[in-house]
């Protein structure tokens, strides 16, 4: 419980504070990496329903590498508006899935869309900086875009995702490359693979594969182990 209240009750090994080093960071540090600042609703909601989303982002490259099952059940992580969520509910139209924000704004956002577009198959869920409040166990997979460098406790929040999995089932990691100086986004708002390997795999997932389909963006895969 002291986690969600009050850094200073955190593991010092684990989360750093100290003097911020990039634009958009927030002065604590996780593994050697600052972890960004979350984005207000307001800001956040421009971005995710920006115009050129689906040009600048190719999301149908990204499923034709998930080659989910229509009965799946699947969860979106840090869903913002909806943009994948929605898309998800399409693909899985017998499934289910679970849409998850910390920001009770966006989960009331999500719930008035799917009501909107006749959504029966999606789950709104107010999670916190600890957990994305999933069942355990039930997840065929994870779907996390563009929202894990902002996790103010990664490591228990991966770690809650992976009682969250089947076993052998699938997280995914989509995050902007920090490799590549030529995208325009901040630089405590992209990720290396190296880095993003480093971290998820620190909780007990094993890395499945990373997919080059995305013209900006790592895809990461990691199983939750079946033994």
């Amino acid at each position: 419980m002291c986690l969600m209240l009050l850094i200073g009750c955190a593991d010092p090994e684990v989360y750093v504070q100290k003097t911020s080093t990039s634009e958009g960071g927030s002065g604590r540090y996780y593994m050697n990496r600052e972890i960004a600042d979350v984005m207000s609703s307001e800001h956040g909601a421009l971005w995710l329903d920006r115009p050129g989303r689906n040009v600048e982002e190719l999301p149908n490259r990204l499923f034709d590498v998930l080659e989910l099952n229509p009965s799946a059940i699947v969860a979106d992580i840090g869903s913002g508006t909806g943009f994948f969520t929605f898309l998800l509910a399409d693909i899985v139209s017998h499934g289910r899935v679970y849409s998850v924000e910390v920001q009770p704004s966006l989960v009331d956002t999500l719930s008035a869309r799917s009501e909107r577009l006749g959504l029966r198959n999606v789950v709104p869920v107010l999670g916190s900086e600890v957990s994305p409040n999933l069942p355990s166990g039930k997840m065929d997979l994870v779907l996390i875009v563009a929202s894990y460098h902002e996790f103010t406790f990664p490591r228990e929040m991966i770690q809650s995702i992976l009682e969250s999995l089947k076993p052998g089932a699938r997280l995914v990691v989509v995050e902007y490359r920090l490799e590549d100086d030529t995208i325009g986004v901040e630089a405590a708002h992209r990720m290396s693979e190296e880095q993003i390997k480093r971290e998820v795999e620190s909780v007990g997932f094993k890395w499945r594969e990373t997919r080059d389909v995305l013209p900006q963006q790592h895809v990461i895969i990691f199983n939750r182990p079946v033994d």
